[in-house]
């Protein structure tokens, strides 16, 4: 690391040496880790590594991402070793009807370890964003503000390979969050901001789940991410591919991980994509 990477102590670099130690070997244990300075996006890097035929188990880690992407190609920019920039190299061997969970799971791996190390309420929102509560923090208007997006999550399919992405905010004060829908593990009250421990719990959180995806499909986590989806038995307005806007009663989540729409005339639709926002009231939002 240069010196320049310590001169804010208070977001001090990634330690590569640790941090590879630790999560290459046991039960949870993954093939590699690599810490960068900076990136582009840490995504597009593994997924290049994925077309030429790098094996299962990388993980890349970036303590700065100046390109990353989120859902829908919104652009995603933190300031340097405020959050947690990182990506998994998978090549699953569970069948490719099922591969549309690994971002559910995901978000059920971040919650675990934000529950356990971070003492905090973490919940989903369809699909995968990591929500906690607002903590205080104004809510903004026509949102239900009482949680708050600290984590997204990209999934990237490559032939046989699947990435993963994960932005997860951590240090961030108010004026350093992108948007006022965002929040970070600091304003939270985290019981740490240690992103070092903060990765670790996350990526073995990470394995475990995604060991038990590989074991026992969907059906073995359906009930546990219906359980942390707090968009669930909410209005909800739904963006979709096209420029339609839905709006209805978020009703459930299906076998292929699709949101479960109650509409205004009764009739239900399953949506497999969107942008879906948490709303108060569906008739004014």
């Amino acid at each position: 690391m240069s010196q320049g990477a310590w001169e804010d102590l208070e977001r001090p670099p990634l330690r590569q040496n640790a941090l590879a130690k630790a999560l290459t070997s046991g039960p949870d244990a993954w093939r590699s880790v690599e810490v960068v300075a900076e990136t582009g996006s840490t995504n597009a890097d593994l997924v290049e590594r994925a077309r030429q035929g790098e094996a299962a188990g990388a993980v890349l880690v970036a303590d700065s991402q100046n390109g990353g992407r989120g859902r829908l190609g919104r652009v995603w920019s933190v300031p340097p070793r405020s959050a947690l920039t990182f990506s998994v190299l998978l090549r699953p061997t569970a069948p490719k009807t099922s591969w549309s969970w690994l971002s559910l799971v995901s978000g059920i791996a971040v919650t675990d370890a934000l529950i356990r190390v971070c003492g905090l309420p973490a919940t989903l929102k369809w699909p995968n964003d990591v929500l906690l509560p607002a903590a205080g923090l104004p809510s903004p208007n026509g949102y239900a503000g009482d949680k708050l997006k600290v984590a997204g999550i990209l999934a990237e399919a490559v032939d046989d390979a699947v990435v993963i992405g994960i932005g997860l905010n951590v240090s961030q004060n108010a004026d350093e969050l992108p948007v006022p829908t965002a929040t970070s593990l600091h304003l939270a009250g985290s019981a740490t901001t240690d992103r070092d421990t903060v990765l670790r719990a996350v990526l073995r959180s990470l394995s475990r789940r995604l060991a038990e995806f590989e074991t026992q499909g969907p059906d073995g986590l359906a009930a546990t991410y219906r359980e942390r989806c707090s968009t669930i038995g909410l209005d909800v307005r739904a963006e979709l591919p096209g420029g339609v806007s839905q709006v209805g009663l978020a009703d459930g989540v299906d076998e292929g991980g699709r949101l479960l729409l109650r509409l205004p005339d009764g009739s239900s639709q399953a949506l497999s994509a969107g942008d879906v926002v948490h709303i108060r009231n569906p008739e004014t939002a």
